[in-house]
């Protein structure tokens, strides 16, 4: 079955429009879910909402949003005047401007999206956009309503189609120097710097996400598979004694002789490709960092 799209409309730049839908790219579909029990029946339970005062169950046809303006007082909003507030967003993602990719600082980037055009007719208009934003290397920033909410989406190719992000407003970020200013300036010797950097690159490698997996949700399912037979959960593993770094030097010493052994052991790589995990990669960095006024405390600016 094919995925439902999460948002259909269209994309506009300038006056070249075309029919677009958008999937997410990312799911969670897969991990292990579990349900809500009765612990003496084995029944599953069900929620209900309570009324606050009176102890009533409301049911779902008596339920209705409320915007708090003072302790107790409400303003309620029903479902169709949600549809009042009509911005074009809601219909059309408008490009407004065009920025170098790496001026996107990837602290504002949030949930990723597939964006395909949705019939041949408006095929060739999609196509345009892509390849001239593909050509000057550049992402364009539009605006659309999701979810009830005005997002920002920084659209950029990816192979036969548009890669859509939604980024987070400035507001909603918080300044890193509110986190890393109590940090001390070190000096450090060379010698430390280069017995750390001699870890790194017996590390090196190039990035596969097909290597990692989520091993507490495969323990999770192996769990479940065991007493699904009437076996008792094995006892979890006791933590490794990490001891206690009381000289730097030695420990990264250490660290790269372990390091060093955990090479040799591992087998021959069968092909070119995974013999990249013994060479140095390098890559630049894409991302600026946001320049902003650091908070006294680590807090969320709320807009005004």
């Amino acid at each position: 079955m094919a995925p439902r799209p999460n948002w259909k409309g269209y994309l506009k730049l300038a006056l070249v429009t075309c029919p677009v839908a958008m999937f997410t790219a990312a799911t969670t579909a897969e991990r292990i879910s579990f349900h809500t029990l009765n612990r003496e029946t084995g029944n599953r339970v069900r929620r209900q909402y309570i009324d606050a005062e009176t102890g009533d169950v409301v049911e779902d046809d008596e339920q209705v949003k409320g915007y708090e303006l003072e302790d107790g007082q409400y303003v309620q909003i029903e479902e169709d005047e949600y549809d009042s507030v009509a911005l074009e967003s809601t219909h059309t993602i408008d490009i407004d401007k065009f920025v170098p990719r790496a001026e996107v600082d990837e602290i504002y980037i949030d949930t990723p999206y597939y964006l395909v055009p949705t019939d041949k007719v408006g095929e060739e208009a999609f196509v345009v956009i892509r390849e001239a934003m593909r050509a000057r290397r550049m992402v364009g920033l539009a605006r659309v309503v999701l979810y009830r909410r005005e997002r920002i989406l920084m659209l950029e190719p990816r192979s036969k189609g548009i890669m859509a992000h939604t980024l987070h407003y400035d507001t909603e970020v918080r300044d890193d120097r509110g986190y890393f200013e109590d940090i001390r300036n070190i000096k450090l010797s060379s010698d430390l710097i280069d017995l750390a950097s001699h870890i790194i690159d017996t590390k090196a490698s190039r990035f596969d996400p097909s290597e990692f997996r989520d091993r507490y949700e495969e323990a999770l399912v192996e769990m479940v598979k065991a007493k699904a037979k009437g076996k008792k959960p094995k006892a979890p593993p006791k933590p490794r004694d990490q001891g206690n770094v009381v000289n730097l030097m030695e420990a990264l010493r250490r660290s790269l002789g372990a390091t060093n052994d955990n090479e040799d052991q591992k087998p021959a790589a069968p092909s070119r490709a995974k013999s990249a995990t013994k060479a140095k990669s390098s890559s630049s960095g894409s991302s600026t960092t946001a320049k902003k006024k650091a908070p006294s405390k680590p807090t969320t600016r709320k807009a005004g």
